[in-house]
């Protein structure tokens, strides 16, 4: 400072006019830098309010706090820099949003992460993106955007995510891309996307992740893939790839999943993939064309936990997998792996190291041997276990019994010998069992009394013998029971009558069971077939058959039936196929089957009929009608070639009294007058206060058949969904509600499908909650065949069924599927939030009597919602004392879940 000290009086003569001069140049800089920032907030206020424009529709008010009344920066979804309050982050994920992408987006230049998924945006991508600079994650996944990815993607240079799955994106993958070096996760699956996956991929040098299945690709997986050194998932299952995986592929010791099902890859697998690919836990490559031998290599695979290669052409030996620690699910399902010999199963002795196993597939090959006794040291985690279709001999080892956690096994069509073991009582979680097609003898354990959750049972095709135990009675879940061609006998227990859960099947077919069938054969009033044919039954047919309301497939012949052909059959309304042939039925053939509507097959021949053949109905139809071996029948239609019935003259009076005809007719004329006005009135009655078990389909909007068929691609394949008893459901994109939905299309030839198509329509209408499925609209027309079409609209799930959650059949990458405790118990209060509100707060109370996991459907906030309306009962008190139910006649529950009685 001494140095410094001649100037000490010269500052201290300048200091006041330093401190003007500083405030003057003061006041000039800082307007000019708070006028730069209030042009910049005003243009991110602007940009958002045109945002806000393109959007149509916004159920759940979330921009209703985006007004003049609060800072921009406070507005739901908005998050500014703290430091210049610019807009660095939108997220409107999941508020189900309609509407477009402003083009004006571009004018948020500070913005860094746009997070718009899980909505209903459409249109295209707007290029205004490119603009922003400062963008780092852009998230537009699970809407229904349009057209092409945009090129000039290329300026958004700071970019690390682009997910753009869920979509109808088009075209090609954009050469663009490449620019973006800072890019770690591409997910552009679920789209429509064409061409092959492109060389420049490989330039993307900071990728971590490459999601692009379920597209249209074609072409096979360019080598310049494998500079992706950081690269750890490749997902791009459901395409049209082909070809040979790139031998450099295997090098990649970074990969932890390769996802390429369902594609036309070929060739075979370097038997030491798992030397360096060390690091893989999924690898899922079912459904290819793939052959030769399952890599030896395969033993080092430490890390794996899911090894999928079922439908493909592998062939030889599975490898001792004892390393695999890890590993919950191996699938070698439909291949041409064994050899038919002794040596073939020896791997599963191996597999008793493996403690986290679950699922376990090696059915449908060419395995040979007996199984181990070692089978029953596998994880009592295992919970499937498929080894059907093979050629595994001998008999099922006492030990299998050792799998208490097993829900399901079926081991049908191989050659099996000796009996059940009576261990497979053990089995209390045991849900679906299947022996069929063996050479099995001795008798039906009475331990299969202790299988309480069975709900499919199938011996068929084996050498039992016995009565069938009464402690099946103790099944109370069971719907499938199918017992055909063994040498079972004695009379049919009547606790089999008293399965009310059976709604599928009964079969009981070829064997020897004897004496009558019971009238407690009227308790299943849900079952959709019996078949007790070709057995040694006898008595008459009884009355109480005309009780099993929902049957569909009735197979009584070839057993000694004798008596009448009961007349309650006329109740079966739904009945479809008859066949009483090869009996000693008697009597005349009841008119009153005529009057069955859907009735496509009737059998009475080989019996003791007499009298005339009606002529309507199924009568009419002689491809669909037998009466041969009935030789005193007479009449019906030409086609039969039966002989007229004689007729009988009645003795006519020669005097009439003309006064008692005058009284019989105004007699007649005042019934018809009393009829008429009381149709008339009930007619009104009905008009003024509808019932409800009346249709109103009327009060949804309609659409097109050529709407849904043109939303659905014609009903494709690819865009099939799921399936159940009424009928299919397909994805679609509807365009004039520019949204993805779920087009639910009626099999009309399926019984109960018309009321069912009322009964939904009926049951969803007037009743709304956060918890059940949204109806948009239907559809009743007629299709390019000329045939009658029936169709529900609904809200599309993106997230599936509750049932693709808790038993999901492939690995996804992108979402593993997998429940928490929170969310498991957030989707039980759902759904006991929905039936609630269905039992309690609706107007008319609502029974839904088929809930399962799959007709609940998961949205994109793991929010359960509950579906399938078609076989719901709906009920309307009249009184407190009294009340009125309307449903669909044949109520049905599904395998394994039992409909809920009132509450």
């Amino acid at each position: 400072m001494k140095h410094f000290s001649f100037l000490l009086p010269v500052l201290r003569y300048a200091y006041p006019h330093f401190l003007l001069l500083f405030t003057l140049t003061a006041l000039c800089v800082v307007p000019n830098r708070i006028a730069g920032l209030a042009q910049g907030n005003q243009t991110d206020y602007l940009t958002l309010l045109q945002f806000k424009d393109s959007i149509s529709i916004d159920p759940n008010g979330v921009l209703d706090s985006w007004n003049s009344s609060t800072h921009f920066c406070n507005w739901h979804g908005i998050t500014c820099s703290p430091i210049h309050q610019r807009v660095t982050e939108l997220n409107l994920q999941g508020y189900e949003l309609h509407g477009s992408i402003s083009t004006h987006i571009g004018n948020l230049s500070f913005m860094r992460n746009f997070n718009l998924a899980k909505n209903n945006f459409f249109g295209n991508i707007p290029d205004d993106i490119g603009r922003l600079l400062e963008l780092q994650q852009l998230i537009l996944t699970n809407n229904t955007l349009s057209g092409e990815i945009p090129k000039n993607l290329t300026h958004c240079s700071n970019l690390e995510g682009l997910y753009l799955r869920g979509n109808n994106l088009i075209g090609k993958i954009p050469i663009e891309i490449t620019s973006l070096q800072k890019l770690q996760e591409l997910f552009i699956r679920n789209n429509k996307l064409t061409g092959s996956v492109p060389s420049f991929i490989g330039n993307l040098s900071s990728l971590i992740s490459l999601s692009i299945g379920y597209n249209n690709l074609e072409g096979n997986i360019p080598e310049e893939v494998c500079r992706l050194k950081n690269l750890t998932g490749i997902i791009m299952f459901h395409n049209k790839l082909s070809a040979t995986f790139p031998s450099c592929l295997y090098n990649m010791s970074s990969l932890t999943m390769i996802s390429a099902a369902a594609n036309h890859f070929n060739g075979s697998l370097p038997p030491n993939m798992f030397n360096t690919l060390r690091n893989l836990q999924t690898l899922a490559i079912g459904g290819n064309q793939i052959s030769g031998p399952i890599p030896t290599s395969i033993t080092n695979g430490s890390s794996l936990t899911s090894f999928v290669i079922s439908e493909n052409y592998f062939v030889g030996h599975v490898p001792s997998l004892g390393k695999l620690q890890d590993l919950w699910m191996i699938n070698v399902g439909q291949n041409n792996l064994g050899k038919n010999s002794t040596k073939d199963l020896e791997f599963l002795e191996s597999l008793k190291n493996c403690s986290k196993l679950v699922v376990v597939c090696i059915a449908y090959n060419n395995f040979g041997g007996s199984l181990p006794n070692s089978i029953g040291n596998l994880s009592t985690q295992l919970s499937q276990l498929y080894l059907g279709g093979n050629f595994i001999s001998g008999k099922i080892p006492m030990e299998i019994g050792n799998l208490v956690g097993l829900s399901l096994l079926t081991i049908e069509l191989n050659q099996l010998d000796g009996i059940i073991p009576s261990s497979f009582g053990k089995f209390q979680n045991m849900q679906m069992l299947d022996l069929s097609q063996n050479k099995l003898s001795g008798v039906i354990p009475t331990s299969f009394g202790n299988l309480s959750q069975l709900y499919h049972l199938r011996l068929s095709e084996n050498m039992l013998q016995g009565n069938i135990p009464s402690s099946i009675g103790n099944c109370q879940k069971l719907q499938f029971i199918v017992l055909f061609q063994n040498n079972l006998s004695g009379t049919i227990p009547l606790e089999v009558f008293s399965l009310s859960s059976l709604s599928i099947l009964l079969d009981l077919s070829k064997n020897s069971f004897s004496g009558n069938l019971p009238k407690e054969v009227g308790m299943l009033t849900t079952i959709d077939t019996l078949d007790v044919s070709d057995n040694q039954l006898s008595g008459n047919i009884s009355e109480t058959i005309g009780e099993c309301i929902s049957l569909e497939y009735l197979y009584f012949q070839g057993n000694s039936f004798h008596g009448i052909i009961p007349s309650s059959l006329a109740s079966l309304r739904g009945l479809r196929y008859l066949d009483l042939s090869r009996n000693r039925l008697t009597g005349s053939i009841p008119s009153v089957l005529q009057n069955i509507s859907v009735l496509e097959y009737l059998n009475v021949s080989f019996n003791m009929l007499d009298g005339e053949v009606p002529k309507e109905g199924v009568f009419g139809n002689a491809s669909a009608l037998a009466v041969t071996g009935n030789s005193k029948l007479c009449g019906g239609i030409l086609h039969l070639h039966l002989p007229p019935c004689r007729v009988k003259h009645m003795k006519t009076k020669k005097h009439h009294n003309f006064l008692l005809m005058a009284v019989i007719v105004s007699v007649i004329a005042f019934v018809i007058l009393m009829l008429l006005i009381i149709a008339i009135y009930l007619r009104r009655k009905r008009n003024k206060k509808p019932s409800s078990d009346s249709p109103t389909i009327n009060q949804l909007p309609m659409v097109s058949y050529q709407d849904l068929y043109q939303a659905t691609d014609g009903f494709s394949d690819i865009n099939l969904i799921g399936s159940g008893g009424f009928g299919s459901v397909y994805k679609g994109n509807l365009m004039s509600e520019d949204k993805f939905v779920a087009v639910k299309v009626l099999n009309l030839e399926k019984k109960g499908a018309h009321k069912s198509f009322i009964t939904e329509c009926n049951a969803l209408i007037n009743i709304r909650h956060r918890n059940l499925v949204k109806i948009l609209t239907c559809c009743s027309s007629i299709d390019y065949k000329g045939l009658e079409f029936k169709a529900l609209v609904f809200e599309y799930m993106k997230n599936g069924s509750l049932e693709q959650w808790l038993h999901p059949r492939t690995m996804n990458a992108d979402h593993p599927r997998t429940l928490n405790f929170e969310q498991r118990l957030n989707i039980i209060v759902d759904v006991s939030s929905a039936l609630h509100y269905l039992h309690h707060e609706c107007e008319q109370l609502v029974l839904h009597c088929d809930l399962k996991p799959s007709n609940v459907l998961i949205d994109d906030d793991i929010v359960a919602h509950v579906s399938d309306f078609g076989i719901a009962r709906l009920v309307s008190f009249a009184d407190n004392n009294s009340r009125q139910e309307t449903s669909t006649t044949g109520i049905k529950g599904t395998i394994g879940y039992a409909p809920p009685g009132l509450p």
